[in-house]
């Protein structure tokens, strides 16, 4: 498998970052990998999930919320 050396990095991205993987109970190391390989994953299957909810959505007029949001924020 590659490795990726990664320098200069600001010690509170690295702080964070052991922060993430503690709470997912992962090394940094594995937290890192996880992080990379999320980011680097194709977008093609989304990008088709998000055209087939518009064509079904398409015509379709839906209310405006602003009025629901104010009377909401109001109480």
């Amino acid at each position: 498998m590659a490795q990726i050396l990664v320098r200069d990095l600001d010690e509170a991205v690295v702080r964070r970052l052991k922060v993430q993987a503690k709470k997912d109970n992962r090394s940094l190391q594995s937290e890192v990998k996880h992080i990379l390989e999320r980011s680097a994953v194709d977008g093609t299957a989304a990008i088709s999930a998000v055209r087939e909810i518009r064509a079904r959505l398409k015509g379709r007029r839906f209310p405006d919320s602003a009025g629901l949001v104010r009377e909401d924020r109001a109480r």
